[in-house]
């Protein structure tokens, strides 16, 4: 007659930890199910924190724009110097070559000194050094031998001066490339946030800033306001050229333009040279409260001075805004005023 276990029942214990997990499970998925769902940010916040990163965007591309023509002023300066570096070898080595000759033709006749001999085989300096035999040679060879003396530290100064240069230049390398990443960073983020909203909300977006600015063909009423003079007015002109160009940082056109760009681009046509960063232009003349502006003035804009722009007239100002905009006119009340500045 087969036997029957009965089934081993499980351990107060053990029943007690199951009980608990099973409690915790149901209290988590209740938590879960009451809990508020994550909220997607509004349009009005988005544009905030959009509009926050182009600032900033803005910001790192005029320190961008400092570091490029540093850099380029440097390569400038350094190809001077090598220049001169190779002339100057050119020269020393002719003026050795005279004297080369001189002394040949000496050993031919049989008439070389013992000075010249010394000359020939050692260091100018110290040959001039020992006065006693300065008197054995001729004015012309004496004279001959100062020159190559200062001809060689003209060059040790211009070699040690492009040495210096070039540690500058990579140091400027560097700090570039950083505010490059800093600039496409901010931009990234950005295009994230926009890539969130919906084609409504983008066209919403796009309608309020439409509404913000104007377009040439807008016919913008931009009084009877004065020219600062026949140059700011053709600058001015030149910007008005422009109109309806993309904003891309760190291009100064005629394709596109950063906001510094353009100012710069412009006044250049009008045979005016100004500096390429909004900082520098900022203190490339004489600065102006708003009443004194004139069609063709510089303004500057925010407490850093990281944007600049033509005055247009009648409260408006012409400008390259942000990315995702063109050259345009907006009313000078839509950015912090810091002052204007005649050139």
């Amino acid at each position: 007659m087969a036997s029957h276990r009965r089934p081993k029942q499980p351990s107060r214990a053990r029943v007690t930890v199951l009980t608990t997990a099973a409690a915790a499970a149901v209290a988590i998925s209740s938590q879960a199910a009451n809990a508020a769902p994550s909220e997607k940010p509004s349009k009005d916040e988005v544009k905030a924190k959009v509009d926050k990163l182009y600032e900033e965007a803005e910001q790192a591309t005029e320190k961008f724009n400092g570091a490029k023509e540093k850099q380029e002023k440097l390569q400038k300066e350094i190809s001077t110097i090598q220049d001169n570096v190779a002339r100057g070898q050119e020269d020393l080595n002719q003026l050795r070559d005279a004297m080369g000759l001189a002394a040949a033709a000496q050993y031919r006749t049989g008439s070389i000194d013992s000075s010249l001999q010394l000359f020939l085989s050692s260091n100018p300096d110290d040959y001039l050094d020992k006065a006693s035999t300065a008197d054995q040679l001729s004015a012309q060879q004496v004279e001959s031998l100062k020159k190559i003396q200062e001809k060689q530290r003209e060059l040790a100064q211009e070699r040690a001066e492009a040495a210096e240069k070039l540690k500058d230049l990579a140091s400027t390398r560097t700090e570039l490339g950083k505010k490059k990443k800093q600039v496409q960073s901010k931009l990234a983020e950005a295009q994230r946030l926009l890539n969130t909203l919906t084609a409504a909300e983008k066209a919403a977006l796009a309608a309020a800033d439409a509404r913000a600015s104007r377009s040439a063909a807008d016919r913008v009423d931009l009084g009877n306001t004065g020219a600062a003079s026949g140059r700011a007015m053709a600058a001015f002109q030149a910007a008005q050229s422009q109109i309806g160009k993309p904003y891309v940082y760190g291009a100064t056109g005629t394709a596109s333009y950063d906001c510094s760009g353009l100012t710069s681009w412009a006044y250049a046509q009008a045979g005016v040279s100004i500096p390429r960063t909004s900082q520098a232009q900022a203190n490339a003349g004489t600065r102006l409260s708003m009443s004194e502006l004139k069609v063709g003035d510089l303004v500057i804009f925010y407490g850093d001075l990281h944007h600049v722009g033509f005055y247009a007239g009648n409260g408006q100002v012409l400008h390259a805004p942000r990315t995702g905009t063109v050259v345009r006119y907006e009313s000078i009340n839509n950015m912090p005023f810091q002052f204007g500045v005649r050139i």
